[in-house]
């Protein structure tokens, strides 16, 4: 009987006690919800960051190909030391000869216009347009994807402390059961066996609390690992749809999923590539503008000069044939993975949404089992006072009520999680509301 009273305390005070993470935020801190979870793990997810850094990257592309179609300016100065040799010629220190005086010096401004270089300007700005809107796809995909690692690990948390209070529950029932076996067994109207049945049914129920709360800080490990921060109370707030929309409705809405749109972007871009690659086939024309503010020797009194340089390549190897093919190539790969994308989010829409349909069933049948089972349990130990059933059939019915309570809750989150998997597979995300039109 002591035995069965240290446990009973023990059992009270680890349900009764918060952890200090929890005393820690104030005794009047919100629950965090999964929009709150989702918030800090944006702030927190270094692969976002990553994704962000890209686009920026990809502005820094556009710049690059902007350089090409607009004039290259710059200030020139050279100073030139020149020394005789013995037999009279003059050599330039510098490498070159500009007159017969012992220095000269020059200062000019130089204009650079590129004016025609096939079509590789135009296809590198068009192709940094297109990255960004790659790059900006892939950070929204990468977003969601956030999302349903969010939502996973706030729905686990959550299952595995509803499911220990549960057994909180059936343990206080047991031990409420065993000291009313006791109490009849002093009267008679109970065996020892009976107290010994009881009192094994209960011990393992303590024993699997022990291993539900090393669980439980594993999820809440997870989570406070996703958003950065500790995680005390968290509550959920969203209401779950009562019937989802027909199949068709969201397998529509593919073709707009972010990673399909950037395969397709990332295609488009390679596209570009080959016009830059075979542009090296075409000639180049530029012009070199100068304007002298100083000049000694025989260019003086020449103020500016105009140079206009055509370059037509005639044979170069094979290294621009080469550049040509592989861009090609990677263009032909950038194609097939749009495809496939684009046939990939169809099935992953049509997954997700039988098994978020098999788990709402699921759920259902599983709170009409546990409703029964519960009722159950009140019927059989009524029918115990009246003698008509014994003490395993009202140990049974508390086992069976376990379980189904257990499994309930299980396919309850389950079913949360996947509706966040179907939200996520069409290609919405947004934690504000669940009563929207998906």
């Amino acid at each position: 009987m002591k035995k069965i009273v240290v446990i009973t305390i023990i059992f009270a005070v680890i349900f009764t006690l918060k952890p200090d993470y929890v005393l820690s935020q104030g005794a009047f801190t919100p629950p965090l919800t999964l929009s709150d979870c989702y918030r800090l793990s944006l702030i927190q997810s270094e692969a976002i960051a990553i994704d962000a850094d890209q686009i920026k990257i990809v502005e820094a592309h556009f710049l690059e190909a902007l350089s090409i179609v607009i004039p290259h300016v710059s200030f020139i100065s050279m100073d030139i030391q020149r020394a005789k040799k013995s037999g009279g010629s003059s050599v330039s220190t510098s490498g070159g000869i500009l007159s017969s005086s012992a220095t000269a010096s020059q200062r000019q401004f130089n204009v650079t216009q590129t004016l025609f270089n096939g079509f590789k300007a135009i296809a590198a700005i068009k192709g940094s347009g297109y990255e960004r809107g790659q790059r900006t796809k892939e950070k929204i995909r990468a977003e969601q994807l956030l999302l349903v690692d969010v939502a996973n690990a706030f729905y686990l948390l959550l299952e595995e402390r509803d499911d220990l209070q549960a057994l909180e529950r059936i343990g206080m029932a047991l031990d409420n059961r065993v000291k009313e076996l006791i109490t009849r067994a002093k009267l008679g109207k109970s065996r020892p066996s009976e107290i010994v049945n009881a009192k094994a049914q209960f011990y393992s129920v303590v024993a699997t609390v022990e291993q539900i709360q090393a669980r439980e800080v594993v999820a809440r490990q997870l989570l406070e690992f996703l958003v950065g921060g500790p995680v005390g109370e968290i509550g959920d707030n969203y209401k779950f749809p009562a019937k989802l929309k027909p199949e068709n409705y969201y397998v529509s809405r593919a073709s707009t999923r972010p990673d399909v749109e950037a395969t397709k972007f990332a295609w488009e871009v390679a596209k570009e590539n080959i016009i830059v690659a075979d542009s090296d086939f075409l000639p180049t024309v530029g012009v070199d503008a100068n304007y002298y503010t100083q000049r000694t020797g025989s260019n003086k009194g020449i103020d500016w000069d105009i140079t206009l340089q055509v370059n037509v390549p005639i044979f170069e190897g094979t290294e621009v044939l080469g550049r040509s093919k592989e861009a090609n190539l990677r263009a032909d790969q950038r194609r097939l993975t749009y495809r496939r994308t684009n046939r990939q989010a169809p099935y992953d829409i049509r997954v997700a949404y039988n098994d978020l349909t098999a788990a709402m069933e699921v759920r259902d049948t599983l709170r009409k089992a546990y409703k029964t089972a519960r009722t159950n349990v009140h019927l059989q130990v009524k029918d115990y006072d009246r003698r008509l059933v014994n003490n395993l059939d009202v140990l049974a019915g508390i086992q069976t009520l376990e379980n189904t309570e257990r499994n309930y809750i299980h396919a309850y989150y389950e079913a949360k999680r996947q509706y966040w998997q179907l939200r996520v597979a069409v290609g919405q995300s947004g934690t504000e509301s669940l009563d929207d039109t998906f």
